[in-house]
């Protein structure tokens, strides 16, 4: 069980649409996993085993009939759990939501039941997708290591499905949320372009920051998943009507000639020498396949990582402004989020605009030079664990620390694509993890550069300590 399991959604969609395998066995085959492994994992809030054996039986139909709608179809996944599942609880990980129950789907969940997909469940996370876990659940635990963090806010996103226990995930990114996930458990991260995946039905932290992306096994899941819940959403205005490729179709086309940002000092000061060592070593394997390497040199970001607290805060405080302060007690430590964001005055959202768009605009010019930009995603190996769920980094220099979002707050201020894939293991066992940047909508090129690097190394085959290997 757990070698099916542990395919990639691409690789099993094969044997489904072969008709060797029964969309209505495979998804029993997962439930009796979760059944069996989450009670450890804590990764999953809801199981919904009568919904997903219903559309298993529908996909099992339709692919016996030769309809196939797309990779994605009999393929069991979930979503994290601020996606608004229509009759079916949406916490948001907090405990004020656990009986909170959505008359609407998230257009993201209407859009991957279009393709096929089976909603095996909604998946735990931070109280309302920022840094801390509510104390009312247990903390999803890091395959990889019960000490390890297994990053946040789609902390349930990443472990269930770095431990097989769905073939890919939703998650949301405001500051980080998909990508820390995705490199602390050694899988694959997509945060899109802002605009390219409507945001309908997902409960907000920053609306302007917010976006929506799957965590998935191999880079070509990714592309299969986006290229099911991209696109124009009448619903979202904003939304974009950018067209969509077909991100399967160029996926082979390899990094011949693509032109590779580094920038030496980004990639090295304030990162641990392991991480930029291993990201090092990614950009010779690149090079070894016809990529071509272009000096860049990256805006400063010291302003922005000063700047997206405040601005998070008041548009959080916005979000909220239904329930904060009327029911400010029932809130976890969330609430300091929002204490802090209604105490904000008009000229400190103004000042964190500015820098925004700074930043954005500095940055945008760089592309004109380059297809895209490569650099760690977290500045050192998976961080460990307090009791709280925080991120305890590693000391550097004089008692100073690495910086953990120095590699992913500037991009949801610019609001390029990103692509976090695994690209090493430290001495001691934790998973590194690169990230390309790319051209806004451009992910093509992204997961065109992700699976060649793949298909050329074995980190994206590295499993978890934890992860059981019989069953």
């Amino acid at each position: 069980m757990t070698e099916l399991a542990m395919q990639s959604l691409t690789e099993v969609a094969k044997v489904l649409h072969a008709g060797t395998l029964s969309p209505i066995e495979l998804t029993r085959t997962m439930l009796e996993r979760i059944e069996r492994e989450d009670s450890r994992f804590h990764s999953y809030v809801t199981v919904l085993s009568d919904v997903a054996l219903a559309q298993a039986k529908v996909a099992e139909e339709e692919i016996r009939a030769g309809q196939i709608r797309g990779p994605l179809h009999g393929i069991p996944i979930a979503v994290k759990d601020l996606c608004f599942t229509k009759g079916i609880a949406t916490s948001c990980g907090s405990q004020m939501f656990t009986d909170w129950i959505p008359d609407v789907d998230a257009t993201v969940v209407t859009k991957l039941a279009d393709a096929g997909a089976i909603l095996l469940g909604k998946l735990h996370m931070t109280e309302f997708a920022l840094r801390w876990h509510h104390p009312y659940r247990p903390i999803p635990l890091n395959p990889w290591g019960k000490d390890l963090w297994p990053g946040v806010s789609s902390s349930g996103s990443g472990v269930a499905t770095a431990a097989g226990l769905c073939f890919g995930s939703l998650g949301s990114d405001t500051g980080g949320s998909i990508r820390f996930p995705a490199a602390s458990c050694g899988i694959v991260g997509l945060k899109p372009t802002y605009g390219r995946v409507s945001r309908y039905g997902v409960f907000p932290l920053g609306e302007s920051l917010d976006h929506i992306g799957p965590l998935t096994r191999r880079t070509a899941d990714a592309a299969a998943m986006l290229g099911a819940i991209a696109g124009y959403d009448p619903l979202d205005a904003t939304s974009s009507v950018c067209p969509v490729p077909d991100y399967m179709a160029t996926l082979e086309e390899g990094v011949n000639e693509l032109r590779i940002g580094v920038d030496d000092t980004y990639i090295t000061e304030g990162v641990h020498p392991e991480v930029s060592a291993s990201v090092q070593q990614a950009i010779r394997v690149l090079v070894e396949m016809g990529a071509q390497v272009v000096e860049v040199t990256v805006p400063g970001i010291s302003a922005v990582l000063d700047a997206w607290y405040p601005m998070t805060a008041a548009e959080a405080a916005a979000a909220h402004e239904e329930f904060f302060p009327d029911r400010a007690n029932e809130y976890g430590p969330f609430r300091q989020l929002l204490e802090d964001g209604t105490q904000l005055r008009a000229q400190d959202y103004a000042k964190a605009h500015f820098v925004r768009e700074e930043f954005a605009s500095r940055l945008a010019p760089i592309f004109n030079q380059i297809d895209l930009l490569i650099c760690p995603t977290i500045s050192t190996p998976t961080p460990r664990m307090d009791a709280e769920g925080n991120a305890v980094m590693e000391a550097m220099g004089d008692n100073d620390s690495y910086v953990r979002t120095r590699f992913t707050y500037p991009f949801n201020f610019s609001r390029n694509p990103t692509l976090s894939l695994p690209c090493g293991v430290s001495n001691d066992g934790r998973p590194i993890s690169l990230q390309f940047v790319g051209r806004h909508f451009d992910e093509a090129t992204l997961f065109r550069a992700g699976h060649a690097f793949e298909q050329a190394t074995e980190w994206h085959k590295k499993r978890g300590m934890l992860i059981g290997n019989g069953g």
